[in-house]
């Protein structure tokens, strides 16, 4: 499961830095598949292939987000979502709409940074 941003944040950035996949940007903020990644191209959903250092639309004008497809929960990283546990009201939470198991989110660690996934 990915994590989420909600609305009670307060702009105060103290996730973004704690992110290892570089999936936390401010709101209003372009990113790209390519940040704080090993991606030089992304396969995207319709099957074409595509520069990952193409700027992408802003998730939020308003506050900070998280790129969903970037997120791993931290895992392989960290025991615990680094931007829940530095977020000082508590609004990095689970996202529903993301729900993903371990294996998923080592695979997408493995895919970003362009590591081979150990057995």
């Amino acid at each position: 499961m990915a994590i989420k941003i909600t609305d009670e944040c307060i702009n105060c950035g103290a996730c973004e830095p704690e992110c290892p996949n570089t999936a936390i940007y401010e709101g209003g903020r372009e990113w790209t598949w390519a940040g704080g990644t090993a991606l030089i191209q992304v396969k995207q959903e319709d099957g074409g292939i595509s520069d990952a250092k193409l700027l992408q639309s802003p998730v939020s004008d308003e506050f900070y987000y998280i790129v969903s497809g970037k997120c791993t929960e931290c895992t392989g990283f960290h025991e615990e979502p680094q931007c829940a546990a530095v977020c000082p009201v508590d609004c990095c939470v689970p996202d529903p709409d993301h729900v993903e198991s371990k294996d998923v989110l080592m695979a997408r660690k493995a895919y970003l940074h362009n590591e081979q996934l150990q057995s």
